[in-house]
């Protein structure tokens, strides 16, 4: 992280940042007010975090479930003369909301959005075209917030014990 961006993240970045994360559509006013500063003051903050690509946009988010009751996350493996064209697939797939290049054995990871199982196969057959796709149907999910994090945390050690569980 530069110098510039923690300055920006200070105690107060952190509280407008989670203050926006809960609600975009607060006025500078009302943001002001929750973390302690004049709404020009304020404004200003949050146009620095901006231009920092720190806040890199203002969306609406969609009740998914409402609108496609089937999500799947997909795993594709594949040759790597085929990775493009993959790419590209994915890219050009209205269902596909999110992907993700990864390490490991697959080359890329989705979300899609389905109305049915018959529609979900057709998605996957669109995939399998470059590589063999392994599909999971998402039964429930939640997203967090991102938060500043408290420091740098270790993974206990896990015991005999808690492994015979």
């Amino acid at each position: 992280m530069t110098s510039r961006t923690e300055k920006l993240l200070d105690e107060i970045g952190w509280r407008i940042l989670d203050s926006l994360q809960a609600d975009s559509r607060l006025s500078f006013s009302e943001l002001g007010r929750r973390v302690g500063l004049s709404s020009p003051a304020v404004a200003e903050r949050v146009r620095r975090m901006e231009d920092a690509g720190i806040i890199t946009g203002y969306r609406v988010e969609l009740g998914l479930e409402k609108l496609f009751p089937i999500r799947a996350i997909i795993r594709i493996s594949a040759p790597e003369e085929n990775c493009l064209r993959l790419g590209a697939c994915a890219r050009d797939l209205r269902e596909v909301v999110e992907w993700y290049r990864v390490t490991g054995s697959d080359r890329l990871v989705v979300k899609v959005v389905a109305r049915s199982v018959p529609h979900l196969d057709w998605i996957i057959a669109q995939l399998a075209r470059y590589g063999t796709p392994t599909a999971s149907i998402v039964l429930r999910s939640r997203a967090r917030p991102v938060s500043r994090l408290t420091g740098e945390r270790s993974c206990p050690e896990v015991t005999d014990s808690q492994r015979a569980r």
